[in-house]
């Protein structure tokens, strides 16, 4: 079947017309002409008849088989746009329009946290990512997305996998660098018993790791595994959520700080470790509302041992089941949010009967942030400032940053 790609989709498939309805391309650019063959409603390996002028060669020899990264064959300057207009058009789904300022890109070989499987077969391990639309794992040596720090620690990971993985299961491997060096946080193995614990513990040796935990077990914790936030050091529990790279979280915090603006007191609404917490606290006064405690208890603790801050309290609260109510919200001179990609729903609907005159809004997820940019609306905010921020380079996700300002 011969087809004309006319978008992409929010999993940056290609989306075409075919004669029994719409058919999904994978790996093709708006406006090519492509031929393959048509199963359960999509062409797996399309022959590219007409190539776009913003097709690029992918620059990781992996990129056909590995599901990490899905447009590699676009050029910088389209990836960009098409992230940008993801947002967009989510925002105009719902009426409103509205324009990015800029696109912040993060580059090659800088994210800092990332999740390989692992994996036991007859002939030994298989570490790595995997393939689009599959099970099946893909090794990705030189890969072009990972700091080279958490690449070195492939080999560690083999040997982990021999050591824990049951013969049909699979280990997730979250690595995170560190300011003490890489971190590995593993689910899904074994149950662990001495014999294990003391082979994890030597294998944490032998690669240098700041910290190795094992489910809900922490083996080896070697050098305190600390990020900075601000002018604060924290030590966050083991395969916390972090930023994915260092220059998106600057982008971001850069954002958020010049958004608040002069505000003495501020709320931060799925605070986590203290990413936005505590970079504000160097000028205003901060409450951070978080539903797990762990990482609370690390952001008081980085706070504390940091010089120079304001004042930093911290609440533990499920803010989809106990958001903070509107009398609570009027406390604060400004908001930040930044919640998971099912967004904040019910938060939402407390800021928007709030007094509150500034909200800055961190997503990623264009979807759910363009409903509750309804409310907000609806409510008498207007938007006034959004940036995209591509921390996933050459993947379908998107992340982003706005502020709101009651009219």
């Amino acid at each position: 079947m011969t087809l004309t790609i006319d978008r992409l989709s929010l999993h940056a498939d290609g989306v075409a017309r075919g004669p029994e309805g719409t058919v999904h391309v994978a790996m093709v650019l708006p406006g090519e002409e492509v031929e393959g063959e048509v199963e359960a409603g999509r062409i797996a390996a399309p022959r590219i008849l007409t190539p776009s002028a913003d097709r690029v060669k992918p620059p990781c020899p992996h990129y056909r088989a590995c599901g990490g990264c899905v447009l590699q064959h676009g050029s910088d300057g389209f990836v960009a746009g098409w992230k940008a207009s993801v947002v967009l058009n989510a925002l105009a789904q719902r009426g409103i329009e509205a324009t990015v300022a800029r696109v912040e890109t993060s580059p090659e070989f800088s994210r800092r946290r990332a999740t390989l499987a692992g994996r036991r077969t007859k002939k030994g391990t298989l570490v790595g990512f995997h393939a689009r639309a599959s099970d099946t794992l893909v090794e990705v040596p030189g890969c072009r997305i990972l700091r080279p720090e958490l690449l070195a620690m492939v080999p560690a990971l083999h040997e982990a996998t021999a050591l824990g993985a049951s013969r049909k299961g699979e280990i997730a491997f979250a690595l995170t660098l560190s300011e003490a060096g890489v971190e590995i946080a593993a689910k899904g193995g074994k149950e662990i018993d001495p014999q294990l614990f003391e082979a994890l513990a030597d294998l944490a040796r032998r690669h240098d790791l700041a910290r190795l935990s094992w489910g809900e077990e922490t083996v080896a914790a070697r050098r305190p595994a600390q990020q900075v936030f601000g002018r604060a050091r924290v030590t966050p529990p083991p395969g916390a959520f972090l930023q994915a790279t260092a220059e998106g979280e600057a982008a971001l915090v850069g954002f958020v700080r010049q958004a608040v603006g002069k505000a003495a007191r501020v709320a931060d609404l799925f605070a986590g470790c203290g990413t936005f917490a505590l970079p504000l606290a160097e000028t205003a006064e901060v409450h951070a509302v978080e539903g797990e405690a762990a990482m609370l208890a690390a952001l008081d603790r980085g706070w504390r041992e940091a010089q120079g801050l304001k004042r930093v309290t911290h609440e533990a609260r499920d803010l989809f089941r106990r958001p903070l109510l509107p009398d609570e919200i009027d406390r604060f001179d400004a908001v930040v949010i930044d919640p998971p990609r099912a967004g904040a729903e019910a938060q939402i609907g407390e800021i928007a009967a709030s007094r509150l005159g500034r909200l800055v809004h961190v997503s990623c997820n264009p979807v759910t942030f363009a409903r509750d940019a309804r409310r907000l609306l609806d409510a008498g905010f207007s938007l006034e400032d959004l940036i995209v921020v591509d921390q996933f380079r050459w993947s379908a996700h998107v992340e982003l940053a706005a502020r709101f300002e009651r009219r």
